[in-house]
């Protein structure tokens, strides 16, 4: 659900703070904020105290005729990484309470402020579990600081709500109706229009449901005149039962979220304001629900994508690129972009590779690969570039179409790669970049700034590229 803590901003630290948490480093120096009434040394020795990031010590104080708390929270080297962990770690400690005053530290307050409203980020149907903090005051921070932080932070919290609603209620008309409440100008492509105008990857994947296909187009302009233009291009697969290719049942169980770089898109188009973006950008939301029927598309299948060229469809279950390839299409004849980025759920091979904590880059431009591999550092949605290996691109020739959508035979085995080369296809010859995200968009852990389900992965990398490269 939407972020229910509420962040305030004062210039010091009320005296009848009933809760209030002050910063320590690894010297084990707290600031002389509150009188602890025990010496401060002999307190970490009892506690082993070590300054380290995420280690908090509880104290209790006077506060008038009752007692208040104090919790002294480690900030390691107060990098904003060590900022991070400390803020999520300190949400997390004061689960269910009214309010929690936090001493800033110094450092990246943003970092901070945004970790700490993460943490409290919570999705759930039906009766509640334990609620999170009800507010946080942040004392002595910059306000631009931490209402930057609280922006992301929401942005995140907007696309992991739409990865999580499950699909007995979201369907692609529906991700249409949450972009069109964004607040800025849209265009949906129903079925009719797509078949109109030869969205032939789109109609395809969605051929087989009751819930029909659409495109969905977001448009942000700031202010100034931009000097250039984005698009980015999110793959929105509300539901992926891998269709006539099915998958097994327990990897179908996650697959509400394989539209998680649809929701990245939405979230971030809609964050851009907020934050004074000075870029114009674009987004696209290739959406479609993937799914077994008499009408589903077939392995053998040939389709025609937008622009003309053919695919023949070895695996109903490499759909994500067919949905993408009408739209990075589409992006490249249409709509004139200095740089195109997609984002997608795309393969398993990239969980294999990067695991659950970093996400997969391939480019073709080497300063756009280093500006999103610099901005997934700042934000902490850290990228690894990889391959684009050019002689793996003879594995995705048809016999009977221009391309196959998955490598025909098994002489390279690099499925991820394969993916993104088949996706270069459609890009054009503009600077294009693919976000792989298919270990990263998914949790199974409640730790840190994560909750089980949907991470909003992206979301994070693409704001910092966007508003501050």
């Amino acid at each position: 659900m939407p972020i229910e803590t509420a962040a305030s901003v004062v210039a010091e630290v009320p005296a009848d703070a009933a809760l209030l948490a002050v910063p320590y480093s690894a010297d084990l120096d707290p600031p002389a904020v509150v009188d602890l009434r025990v010496p401060v040394a002999g307190l970490f020795a009892h506690y082993e105290a070590k300054g380290e990031a995420g280690e908090i010590v509880e104290v209790p104080v006077a506060r008038g005729d009752g007692v208040g708390r104090v919790l002294l929270y480690g900030v390691g080297d107060g990098s904003p990484r060590a900022l991070r962990k400390a803020a999520a770690a300190l949400t997390r400690r004061v689960r269910g309470q009214d309010e929690l005053v936090v001493l800033t530290p110094e450092g990246d307050v943003t970092a901070f402020a945004e970790a700490a409203l993460l943490a409290a980020y919570s999705f759930k149907i039906g009766a509640p579990g334990r609620q999170p903090v009800a507010a946080l005051t942040f004392a002595g921070a910059d306000e631009g600081q931490v209402r930057r932080g609280e922006s992301v932070a929401r942005a995140v919290a907007l696309a992991r709500d739409l990865a999580n609603t499950p699909s007995s209620v979201k369907n692609p008309a529906w991700l249409a109706d949450r972009a069109a409440e964004q607040g800025l100008p849209v265009r949906v492509w129903d079925e009719e229009a797509l078949r109109a105008e030869g969205f032939g990857g789109i109609l395809g994947v969605g051929q087989g449901s009751a819930s029909p296909p659409r495109l969905i187009q977001l448009s942000y302009t700031p202010a100034e005149p931009a000097a250039r233009h984005v698009v980015l291009v999110g793959k929105g697969i509300t539901f992926d039962s891998g269709g006539l290719s099915l998958k097994p049942t327990d990897n179908m169980k996650t697959q509400k979220t394989d539209m998680a770089g649809g929701a990245v898109v939405i979230a971030v188009l809609g964050a851009l304001a907020r934050l004074g973006a000075p870029v114009r950008v674009t987004g696209l939301i290739a959406a479609a629900e993937n799914m077994p029927s008499g009408t589903a598309q077939r392995p053998s299948d040939v389709i025609r994508q937008y622009g003309g060229r053919t695919v023949e469809v070895l695996n109903t279950d490499a759909e994500g690129r067919l949905v993408l390839a009408d739209a990075l299409a589409y992006a490249d004849a249409e709509l004139d972009p200095d740089v195109v980025v997609d984002i997608a759920t795309l393969t398993g091979a990239m969980s294999v590779a990067l695991g659950r904590n970093v996400g997969g880059l391939y480019a073709t431009d080497d300063e756009l690969a280093g500006q999103l591999v610099a901005a997934g550092r700042e934000s902490d949605d850290r990228l690894w570039r990889m391959p684009l290996i050019d002689d793996y691109a003879d594995g995705l020739r048809s016999s009977v179409a221009d391309l196959a959508n998955i490598e025909v035979g098994s002489t390279y085995g690099a499925g991820s790669i394969t993916a993104a080369l088949f996706l270069r296809e459609f890009a054009g010859k503009r600077p294009w970049a693919h976000l792989d995200i298919a270990g990263v968009g998914r949790s199974t852990v409640d730790e840190g700034v994560l909750t089980k389900g949907a991470t909003g992965f992206g979301v994070r990398v693409l704001l910092e590229w966007l508003t501050r490269s």
